[in-house]
């Protein structure tokens, strides 16, 4: 009687673990799937809600192999973007820093470095962090655990927050029935599974957390419809599956648990009917692929791979992955190993007449690394025009390229000044002649002609600057004049200001104007700023 007994059981182990094995393979294959569609989706990631983030956040966890120039482009893209802002993310919004310091710890990058600038210090200010409410205590604890990050001190705060604080922010947020809602009376599934799981790593902390936890898994359980999934503000959708996956798994609940579990439907079965193989997932059925739906997907994929693998959950990144980061020193990946850093020479140089002109900074910053010069009496004349050979010179100094002969210019003679520049400039590609025999070298250079040359100087540096008729024209359409443009201009032109190499808020593009010195000096430092060569 024994043996058939324990033959039984080892035939519901056997039973269970083939469940097991098979659940795990198909949460693999499709995450694969999941993976290889984003990857290819989202090719340029950054400092985005949808398609940048989450979707390294992500695949970093995921374990799949992603070429390091993918992490790679995406940290360049945080570094230009938080320069580009002066490290300020948002006013209102600081989970909008607790989601860029997840993905940066997922790629093994310091949060407390990008740019100059500290992405943790905001989190240390409590008021403005709270200010959107229950969301910005959740994620401000989600990431400042993801990498045991101490609280960073803000001086500039009314009050110094704490991580007590955040999670006495949240626990008094728990409503009556026993989950949470980021606003109104009424717990809602995403918010619910976010508060549980941010306060997990404290559940032996206070008592009062373990309740919370286990009174917001109740609610969670009593939220779920009879299809295994949920329905957010009325609204029956795939990302609420999706957190409340990642919630269960950080809580080592597995998704068969009989609270789970609606009439034979868990919510792995759930998050399924919205899967599309080989294009992600829906946010709504019958909506068609939709990027934001697929990023929680994966997420909510790798975080129950992660938990049938043991291994540290979702966002606890302990185990993070380190990827070789371009760095200042370097630039970007896939630099011309011949475009060098420009470094500081002359510290004191000053003009007496760009006080008050909005290239001021950028003057100075060129002017002390060589790049640019003034005028024997001091001055910079900002407004005066430049000739191609001193636009060629600003651009082959501002590189770091080698003077060199070339060009077979019959109006560029051996022995002047801007001979080697324009030889070296040739050579890169980056100017042509106005004629097989003739390079100008006395003319005026337009701005369509400045932005044409600055661009190839960006390919240079490792920049994409190939972009497609649609987002050339939707670029460009932005300004009156941008019929103006010449069809040979209009690539660089689009690639400028969507880089904000030139001013994206310019009232006009005026294509044809020659460009002014103080012009020629804010694109060449935006450039370098860009290609993360200053």
């Amino acid at each position: 009687m024994k043996k058939r007994i324990l033959s039984l059981l080892l035939i519901v182990i056997l039973a269970f673990s083939l469940v097991s094995y098979a659940l795990a393979a198909d949460v693999r294959d499709v995450t694969a799937d999941t993976a290889a569609f984003l990857q290819n989706t989202v090719r340029d990631p950054s400092v985005t809600q949808t398609g940048g983030d989450w979707t390294v956040i992500a695949l970093a966890r995921s374990g799949l192999p992603v070429p390091e120039s993918y992490y790679q482009t995406y940290y360049s893209n945080v570094v230009a973007y938080v320069r580009q802002n002066g490290g300020v993310l948002s006013s209102v919004k600081y989970s909008e820093y607790s989601r860029v310091i997840l993905a940066l710890t997922a790629i093994g990058a310091d949060p407390a470095d990008v740019g100059g600038y500290s992405l943790l210090a905001p989190l240390g200010d409590y008021d403005k962090t709270v200010n959107q409410g229950i969301n910005g205590a959740i994620y401000a604890l989600l990431a400042l655990d993801s990498g045991d990050y101490a609280m960073p001190t803000n001086p500039g705060a009314a009050v110094q927050a704490t991580r007590d604080m955040y999670i006495d922010h949240i626990l008094s947020r728990k409503l009556p029935d026993g989950g949470f809602a980021n606003s109104g009376t009424v717990s809602d599934p995403d918010t619910t599974a976010m508060a549980i799981m941010a306060l997990a790593p404290y559940v032996n902390v206070k008592d009062d957390i373990a309740d919370a936890i286990e009174k917001g898994v109740q609610r969670l359980s009593n939220l779920q419809r009879a299809d295994g999934g949920f329905a957010s503000y009325d609204s029956v959708n795939s990302e609420s599956v999706s957190q409340a996956i990642i919630a269960l798994s950080r809580l080592s609940i597995p998704l068969d648990d009989a609270r789970f579990v609606k009439n034979g439907n868990s919510l792995l079965d759930n998050l399924m009917t919205y899967y599309i193989p080989g294009a992600g997932f829906e946010h709504i059925h019958g909506g068609g692929t939709d990027v934001m739906a697929t990023e929680q997907a994966l997420c909510a994929l790798v975080a129950l791979g992660r938990f049938i693998d043991g291994k540290p959950p979702l966002f606890a990144m302990q185990d993070r992955i380190s990827v070789s980061l371009p760095s200042e020193a370097t630039g970007l990946p896939g630099k011309n190993p011949d475009v060098i850093r420009q470094p500081i020479i002359d510290p004191d140089v000053s003009f007496s007449d760009i006080t008050g002109n909005s290239a001021a900074a950028a003057i100075l910053a060129l002017a002390q690394r060589g790049v640019i010069n003034g005028y024997g009496d001091g001055t910079f004349l900002p407004d005066r025009t430049l000739s191609r050979a001193e636009f060629t010179a600003i651009v082959v100094r501002a590189l770091g390229l080698v003077p060199k002969a070339g060009g077979g210019f019959e109006d560029v003679p051996a022995g002047v000044w801007f001979t080697g520049y324009v030889g070296a400039a040739f050579s890169y590609e980056i100017v042509n002649g106005r004629s097989e025999t003739e390079f100008d070298p006395g003319g005026t250079i337009t701005r369509q002609e400045a932005a044409t040359m600055v661009a190839r100087a960006a390919a240079l540096c490792g920049m994409n600057t190939k972009l497609n008729d649609t987002a050339i024209r939707n670029v460009l359409s932005e300004f009156p004049d941008y019929k103006s443009v010449a069809d040979w201009a209009d690539g660089a032109m689009a690639f400028c200001y969507m880089n904000w190499i030139l001013d994206r808020d310019d009232l006009t593009i005026r294509p044809a104007d020659d460009i002014l010195r103080s012009e020629i000096a804010q694109m060449v430092y935006n450039l370098l700023d860009a290609a993360m060569l200053l």
